[in-house]
């Protein structure tokens, strides 16, 4: 007798840039995931050293350390210009968790959730395991979001998901265009989600949070990117005291808390020195020039990425399979939604000497 599994669950793929990572070859230049190349900074890792000596291995408070949240509500303040009470934050494990409890914690079926697409494969298929119906935002040409489709779309919905610096796109939205799509969305009772993981990587512009327009926002970050600690699982969410509420009841059943060592290395993360994080964001940035110069020079023009660090190049599926065939792993546009068939996603969190590589592989299938 065959296995019965949800509909919800079945109805959904595994990530196409999964699929893609496990399926690399050893001779592969791997383009595909979203994994920043450097080492998670030493004073991080020695903070996490000394609380797995100090014996701080046990749980923690259900929605974080309080001096953890603590030091996140300074960054809010400081860095954002934004205010929550470390009563308002959850501190999850990633981003990814913060993005499940609030889609669990909102959505009643058939919900209509605002996705940006194409966008991160994860918020259209969340929405669909909570039971809500992901609706797709279209993207301009230069591939920021179509604030006047997203208003005509927001009548009846109860989520916007945001994602500004953007993955795929590496777009970055501007000032006006985000205080538009959150007082829209307040008027019309929409709850926007803005996923800010990328804020820190942006080249030549300004990043903006949404929640400095309006309370109907939760903010969404996490240290895996910033501080290069996607393994380390460490995450945050930030929200009206009624959203935290509902939201720390799934989070207390699916996750307890997040791991402990982790919040500890967080702190250090937060109060220690960010230096590190410019030097990352100075060499994206070179690395972004490189992949941007290179692939137009081979007669693969796009729009040139303004933060986080993907390039989103327009191109035939059949170039795009010839080139994961040559051994350089990238993603087709498909896994980021319906509207990027003809599109695929560098990832440049990787050295210059491996997209220089990846340029010479591709130059010998385009010329």
């Amino acid at each position: 007798m065959g296995m019965k599994f949800s509909e919800r669950v079945a109805g959904i793929e595994i990530s196409g840039i999964r699929k893609i990572f496990e399926a690399a070859g050893p001779d592969s230049i791997n383009m595909g995931l979203g994994q920043p190349d450097f080492d998670t900074p030493q004073h991080i890792k020695d903070a996490a050293i000394k609380a797995i000596q100090d014996g701080k291995t046990g749980y923690t408070t259900n929605n974080g350390l309080p001096e953890l949240r603590a030091a996140i509500s300074r960054k809010f303040k400081n860095e954002n210009g934004i205010k929550y009470h470390p009563d308002q934050l959850i501190v999850t494990a990633g981003a990814s968790e913060a993005l499940h409890i609030v889609m669990q914690a909102l959505l009643n079926p058939g919900d209509r959730v605002l996705c940006p697409d194409p966008g991160f494969v994860s918020y259209a298929s969340l929405a669909t395991i909570a039971g809500g119906t992901p609706v797709s935002v279209p993207l301009t040409k230069t591939l920021h979001i179509d604030v006047e489709k997203a208003k005509a779309l927001m009548g009846g919905t109860k989520l916007f998901v945001l994602n500004s610096p953007g993955n795929p796109t590496g777009a970055v939205e501007n000032e006006e265009s985000v205080r538009a799509i959150v007082e829209y969305a307040a008027d019309k009772g929409v709850t926007v989600v803005s996923d800010e993981v990328y804020e820190h990587f942006i080249y030549g512009k300004k990043h903006v949070s949404a929640a400095k327009f309006g309370d109907n926002v939760i903010t969404i970050n996490a240290t895996s990117k910033t501080y290069a600690m996607t393994g380390w699982r460490l995450g945050y969410l930030a929200a009206s005291p009624e959203i935290i509420g509902q939201c720390l009841k799934v989070h207390q059943y699916c996750q307890a808390c997040a791991t402990s060592i982790s919040q500890y290395a967080a702190l250090a993360a937060y109060e220690g020195n960010q230096g590190a994080v410019a030097v990352m964001r100075d060499e994206y940035e070179a690395r972004r020039d490189l992949i941007w110069k290179g692939l137009s020079d081979l007669g693969l023009p796009f729009p040139k990425p303004e933060g986080a660090f993907y390039a989103f190049v327009p191109m035939k599926p059949a170039l795009t399979e010839k080139i994961i065939a040559k051994g350089v792993i990238v993603v087709p546009g498909s896994a980021f939604g319906a509207n990027a068939p003809e599109y695929t996603r560098f990832s440049y969190a990787t050295s210059r000497q491996n997209i220089m590589t990846a340029l010479e592989r591709i130059e010998k299938l385009v010329k």
